[in-house]
């Protein structure tokens, strides 16, 4: 016969070693069946900015190069580079010996000149005009003579050849009246030696004024207040016409020049505000706005030049051609359904993110994400509008409140549970 198997009898450490496995196998299956944690938002209105970032330098109103006019020795140099200077403050005196001899020498050939003049409308004037009397006597003395020799001539008391003394004299008597009312015209007002000495009068004092200019070449002075940036001039040298001694920012509003690629060209405007900061003081934040846009583009560089100025003085740590990095606020929404850019599954012309420096654009407006709805991941279609680095503007398709996932961990249709809301 059969032997008959002995009952199971299970050792407490058999019923150990079985809870054990039965436990383990539980916790297997509830992690199977349990629905995976992910990312996500609940949406709701909030600000949002967009905003442009590039990087720019300072930039003064204007800068000038100071140079001299003459070839010259340098005699003085009284200012160096960082000096602040008013306008017409002396920069650099030039030997002048030679310039001032030629002043004295201008200033003597005018007082001659002047001389001359006023003896041609004195002295030489009442001469000729005495002279001219006397001629006219005479000539009134010859006709009479002549007249009187005819008479007697005819007569028969004198001969023919003494009325030809008399004509003769006549002759030489009238030539001398016309030369003596030419010299009175001469020296009237509109007379020609008058105009000529009036001439040199003019052309002497012109003389002295270039001379005076030329002396005055010698100092170099500051066209305007300003701060010295750059001198290269010092005492002994020679300097020529066409060599910068002296570089000059003059003062005036602090501008801030900036190359900012054409893309975002259609989302700048003049009077946009901006925040200013200098690399090297990346804790003082100043307020800047857009006072002018180029109106042509570099073509080398795909490039527009943005001008930007200072709300307030400019602070004194800003130097000329200091590296800003600047960020311009071009559009702004008060409330707006923000939506994170990391959240949209897929979207027409906007990326997962964008590059550090850049602002995203906003070519199209549409785009998809997945909404958790009864614990699922739902896909849903989305319009959107302004755009920033993080994130975008919803204007259909989503609701204030309801939540979005974003990031990877998700399909549609899954069930899901949002981190923080299991």
């Amino acid at each position: 016969m059969p032997t008959a198997p002995l009952p199971f009898k299970p050792t407490p450490r058999r019923l150990a070693l079985m809870v054990l496995l039965l436990a383990a196998l539980g916790a297997v299956l509830w992690q199977a069946t349990r629905a995976p944690v992910v990312d996500g938002t609940t949406l709701h209105a909030t600000e949002l900015v967009r905003s442009v970032q590039f990087s720019g330098r300072v930039a003064t109103l204007a800068r000038v190069d100071v140079g001299s006019t003459l070839t010259a020795r340098v005699a003085q140099v009284l200012v160096r580079e960082g000096a602040s200077v008013r306008a017409g403050d002396v920069l650099v005196r030039l030997e002048a010996d030679e310039v001032q001899a030629a002043l004295a020498q201008a200033q003597a050939a005018e007082v001659q000149a002047q001389a001359r003049l006023k003896g041609l409308q004195s002295t030489a004037r009442v001469q000729a005009q005495a002279a001219l009397a006397q001629a006219q006597a005479t000539v009134k003395a010859a006709r009479a003579d002549v007249a009187r020799t005819q008479q007697l001539v005819s007569q028969g008391f004198v001969s023919a050849a003494r009325l030809d003394d008399a004509q003769r004299a006549l002759g030489v008597a009238q030539a001398q009246n016309d030369g003596a009312a030419a010299q009175v015209q001469a020296l009237a007002e509109s007379g020609t030696e008058l105009q000529q000495a009036q001439a040199q009068l003019a052309a002497a004092r012109a003389a002295v004024q270039v001379a005076q200019a030329r002396l005055g070449q010698t100092v170099l002075r500051a066209p305007g207040d300003g701060r010295v940036l750059l001198r290269s001039v010092e005492p002994g040298q020679i300097v020529q016409p066409g060599r910068v001694l002296f570089t000059l920012a003059l003062a005036g509003p602090v501008h801030i020049k900036a190359q900012v690629d054409e893309r975002f060209l259609a989302q700048l405007a003049v009077g946009q505000p901006a925040t200013v900061v200098a690399d090297a003081f990346a804790d003082q934040r100043l307020a800047a706005r857009v006072a002018l846009i180029a109106p042509a583009v570099d073509a080398q560089r795909g490039a527009v030049e943005v001008t930007l100025t200072l709300d307030q003085d400019a602070p004194a740590f800003l130097r000329e051609d200091m590296t800003l990095s600047i960020e311009v606020e071009t559009a702004r929404r008060a409330k707006a359904l923000a939506l994170a850019l990391a959240a949209l599954r897929s979207a027409s012309g906007v990326g997962q993110g964008s590059a550090p420096g850049s602002a995203q654009g906003a070519a199209d407006d549409t785009g998809e994400v997945l909404v958790v709805v009864d614990g699922r991941a739902q896909p849903r279609s989305v319009r959107l509008g302004l755009r920033s680095l993080q994130a975008a503007e919803v204007l259909d398709g989503l609701q204030p409140g309801d939540v979005v996932v974003w990031g990877a961990g998700a399909v549609p249709g899954q069930r899901v549970r949002v981190r923080g809301q299991e």
